[in-house]
């Protein structure tokens, strides 16, 4: 019997071949031969040269000790398309618009037996959240709750269904397809062609009924347009643009990460969009001057504290996070991990029918403040029977803190938690409605929470009134409203929200139905003056050390 062995496969966009889906500054090799190739094959090898590792001269270890990367990618014509079959770690230098990002997930849809799945990577847009979940046993989508209105399915991992077995026992599917078989060199043809006839299959759509409410944009025109419309929110700094690591991490080792595409850059330990417009103002590069092809070219490099490359390197456009609409259409568009997506119309009509119910006018007065906290306090200490909780903590002891609002009122005998957030940013509104399902949940399952709220709220209510304010607590009966701080116009209603914010306020609003909470969400009049281009002050230990040390950062080409 062959032995078993993993491949890792990416179908190649039509256009692109050897000689084309790499990186002009890939470090493969052409020119290794390779005996037992399949015809009209193409082999690039990765032959880096042996490094001591990093432990080496950290203990002072005098032993000759050595280790290097190898790996390679062998691209093979089938039918009137290529494949790029890839071995060790060298995906990353093949260009990302040189392949189809759906292949593998596709595929995977189509050949994976649903009820013998494994394992899934999801992707919640509306704060570039990433989880993976893995069963110990074969089960359904459903166990791994898979909300398919609010989150995008990057990966699938499972068992092939019998009439695939031939081929292969097991498969994970995201841009890619990684397999394991007993296929031989001769015989990879006739498997990728397999593979090509399973991506043009939608069999899937019955199999795997509800993913249709998000789906890939493939008309040039139109990703034409849309890329249009991203240049323009780059260029004016769109606060619907965010930035985020197009994969799931290991932070173990912490998060570094530099700029390169117009020079080196500084080493920083976060990300975030800002970080993008730094690097471009250090290298002297215009905003005015940016085009598709510069976010192509630009990459975020990840690395360790010194600067030195970890191999993970993405084109900034597919760190980009951004969503849409086009004004012809009304049509609703999404960017993530550098592809486009459509969501279905009647989606978002149901987003708005949904929503717009839980609108209400705010009774807060209209905001003229320099921060929340300034804010909260003094709507507090302006209204009678408000209580201002910002900064406080109703998490029981050793555990991390959970605020149980920001503004606390008694309301027709309910416990009215009031959650106040600037800005309409799509990760900012994703803390906040988090914020309200939290404090709820642990209000709910732990006698400790509810004994700190009242706590709180009796040092807070006034002394002959402190029966009163506590008491819904006792009885368990709350309200949340969310209540953003906006220059848009309240009349808008849901729509003031980004597409994927409107999402998570869906499914915040139905889980604490669920727990039988009333709730309702309000816009704050922002009366401050508008700024154009104004970039929000995000701070962390790193911005401390650019400012005194710019001559001694580490830079990375």
């Amino acid at each position: 019997m062959s032995k078993s062995r993993s491949f890792s496969i990416y179908l190649l966009k039509e256009g692109f071949d050897a000689s084309n889906a790499l990186k002009d500054d890939h470090a493969l090799d052409d020119a290794v031969a390779g005996e037992a190739l399949p015809e009209g094959s193409t082999l690039f090898v990765l032959d880096n040269a042996p490094t001591p590792p990093w432990w080496k001269g950290y203990f002072g270890i005098q032993k000759d000790l050595r280790q290097a990367l190898k790996g390679a990618v062998v691209f093979l014509p089938v039918d009137d398309r290529v494949f790029a079959i890839t071995f060790g770690h060298v995906y990353h230098n093949l260009l990302d618009t040189s392949y189809e990002y759906d292949f593998g997930l596709r595929v995977t849809l189509n050949c994976l037996d649903p009820d013998k799945l494994k394992s899934t990577d999801i992707l919640e847009p509306s704060g570039a959240k990433r989880q993976r979940t893995q069963m110990p046993t074969d089960s359904d989508l459903t166990y791994f709750d898979f909300d398919q209105d609010t989150t995008i399915l990057k990966s699938l991992t499972g068992k092939v269904k019998d009439e695939h077995k031939n081929l292969f026992k097991h498969a994970t599917g995201a841009s890619n397809i990684r397999v394991s078989s007993d296929v031989t060199p001769d015989g990879l043809p006739e498997l990728c062609e397999k593979l090509l006839t399973l991506y043009e299959d939608d069999a899937y759509k019955t199999t795997f009924p509800g993913l249709q409410n998000i789906s890939p944009v493939r008309d040039p025109s139109v990703l034409a347009t849309l890329d249009g419309l991203l240049l323009d929110a780059v260029i004016n700094k769109s606060d619907s643009l965010s930035l985020s690591v197009p994969e799931i991490l290991n932070y173990h080792d912490g998060l570094w990460a530099t700029f390169s595409g117009a020079g080196g850059g500084l080493i920083y330990d976060d990300v975030f969009i800002g970080r993008y417009y730094d690097y471009l103002q250090l290298r002297g590069v215009s905003l005015n001057t940016i085009d598709i092809e510069a976010l192509r070219k630009h990459c975020l490099n990840l690395t360790d504290e010194d600067g030195q490359p970890r191999g993970e390197r993405h084109s900034v456009y597919k760190c980009l996070i951004f969503d849409t609409t086009l004004p012809e259409s009304g049509e609703t568009y999404h960017l993530c991990d550098g592809n486009w997506y459509l969501v279905d119309t009647d989606f978002v009509s149901q987003l708005s029918t949904f929503l717009d119910p839980f609108c209400t006018a705010s009774s807060f007065p209209d905001f003229t403040h320099e921060n929340e906290g300034e804010f909260n306090e003094a709507v507090a200490a302006a209204g009678a029977g408000l209580i201002c909780l910002d900064k406080s903590s109703i998490t029981p002891t050793g555990q991390k803190a959970v605020e149980p609002c920001d503004v606390y009122e008694v309301q027709g005998g309910k416990a009215v938690l009031h959650h106040v957030k600037i800005s309409t940013l799509s990760a900012q509104l994703s803390h906040l409605f988090n914020q309200g399902t939290n404090s709820i949940h642990l209000l709910r399952d732990d006698k400790e929470a509810r004994d700190k709220l009242k706590a709180l709220v009796s040092d807070g209510a006034p002394a002959n009134a402190q029966e009163a304010f506590t008491a819904p607590i006792d009885e368990d009966k709350f309200k949340v409203v969310f209540q953003i701080v906006t220059h848009k116009d309240a009349d808008a209603k849901a729509l003031n929200f980004p597409l994927f914010s409107r999402i998570s306020l869906m499914r915040a609003l139905k889980d604490l139905r669920r727990m039988g909470i009333e709730a309702e969400f309000a816009f704050i009049k922002d009366a401050t003056p508008t700024s154009e281009g104004k970039k929000k002050k995000r701070k962390s230990k790193t911005d401390e050390a650019d400012a005194g040390n710019d001559n001694d950062e580490a830079e990375a080409a």
